[in-house]
């Protein structure tokens, strides 16, 4: 197997740019090869006097990509490190964006050959950059890498620092939403978790505001895919789909508006407006993967939470069983499944036949919801006045009658 010999000269760009010229023109014979050899180590002698980095690495990574199949993927690090560290060598932020560009596009031309290297390779770009816009465009290209070829496992974890990224590339609201588009697709391909999915799905559709309506049906395919996934996910319950314009401009879409009326009827109605629904588009539900039994399953529970969301705290088991279209020995066991998908905290009062609720999850947050929670709140502060109010007002008078206590004393 063929290996880079490590040389006693300082810079190893030229042991590397012979390296992989010899391995290129291995096959045209020494005749032809030499010359050539020669020629190619020439030439990136004449960038490095002259400081022409960017063309020194135009050369090299036109040989390095072909001989990318020849070596072992300790070489192909090697070679790349060497290629890699000609940004440091640039002195402002577009040439190094442009040396980014020209390095990991050249890296991702293949993302099925040796994918996982390839990704490697682009994350020690990424760590030799200093300008957040560099960065961001090298993330970017990882993202793609890493989904066409499939090697999602290696991208999954730095998710969890996306915050922090966007707050050091400081990028604009159209970037924004490619990354999260991307992130997302990356996570429904890795199938690591849906709910991560769909949030990042939900950031992408909350950058459209106040756009026109041609950059606005931009979302259209990804505010179906959104709906969609938020029905089929059998663990998510509650989402702002609704008051998203990316998803409210559905509404009267011609080809999307039964979507869009599937999705409210999840967020504010119940069992029986679906089992209508279903039964009028059965044909539409198919074509997205819906099943009819899951749907039925989530739509009893997000029915049982709308009951004890807007009712007196108390529910009548007859209501649940009407409401839910169960069995009379039926209705515990939902109640008990809502209570262990945490979606309602509460006792049954099998004596009375009625569920006692101390809490429940909002499927909608909207304004009616944050209206709500601010008067409950403004509650909450009169009630604790009130009570440091009597506090203060007991210890005043114990103060009173200790001081009598001890005046009588005195006497």
């Amino acid at each position: 197997m063929t290996t880079v010999v490590p040389t006693s000269e300082e810079d190893p760009v030229l042991p590397v740019v012979r390296f992989t010229a010899e391995l290129s023109w291995a096959d045209a014979g020494p005749e032809v090869a030499e010359p050539q050899v020669t020629r190619l180590c020439m030439e990136a002698q004449e960038c490095m006097v002259m400081g022409r980095w960017l063309d020194l690495a135009s050369l090299m990574l036109t040989s390095a990509d072909i001989v990318f199949s020849k070596v072992s993927d300790k070489d192909l690090e090697c070679i790349f490190t060497v290629i890699c560290n000609l940004v440091s060598k640039l002195q402002t932020p577009n040439e190094e964006l442009e040396a980014a560009k020209l390095i990991s596009t050249k890296i991702t031309q293949q993302p099925t050959d040796k994918p996982a290297i390839r990704l490697k390779i682009l994350f020690n770009l990424y760590n030799l950059l200093e300008g957040p816009d560099s960065r961001f465009f090298v993330y970017m290209q990882a993202l793609n890498l890493a989904l066409n070829g499939k090697v999602t496992d290696h991208i999954v974890p730095s998710f969890k620092k996306i915050d922090s990224f966007l707050k050091e590339w400081n990028v604009g609201v159209k970037d924004q939403r490619n990354l999260f588009l991307a992130v997302a697709n990356v996570l429904k391909e890795n199938k690591s978790s849906g709910k991560d999915s769909f949030k990042f799905l939900t950031k992408y559709l909350a950058t459209f505001s106040g756009e026109d309506s041609y950059v606005m049906s931009e979302a259209k395919e990804e505010a179906v895919r959104a709906i969609i996934e938020f029905v089929k996910a059998p663990d998510t319950f509650q989402c702002d789909l609704l008051d998203m314009p990316a998803v409210g401009q559905l509404e009267k879409d011609a080809k999307y508006a039964l979507v869009y009326q599937l999705l409210n009827i999840f967020l504010t109605q119940r069992l029986d407006a679906y089992l209508e629904f279903q039964a009028a588009n059965s044909t539409l539900l198919k074509s997205h993967g819906l099943v009819h039994e899951d749907c039925i399953t989530k739509m009893r529970l997000m029915s049982l939470v709308d009951l004890g969301c807007n009712g007196s705290g108390q529910i009548p088991y007859t209501l649940i069983k009407d409401t839910l279209r169960i069995n009379d020995d039926e209705v515990e066991l939902w109640v008990v499944n809502a209570i262990t998908a945490k979606l309602i905290d509460c006792k049954m009062d099998q004596m009375n036949q009625v569920v006692i609720v101390s809490r429940c999850t909002e499927r909608l947050f909207g304004q009616q919801q944050w209206h709500a929670l601010r008067s409950k709140l403004a509650s909450w502060r009169g009630n604790v006045a009130s009570l440091i109010s009597t506090i203060q007002a007991n210890k005043i008078v114990e103060e009173d009658g200790s001081q009598a206590m001890q005046g009588m004393a005195i006497r």
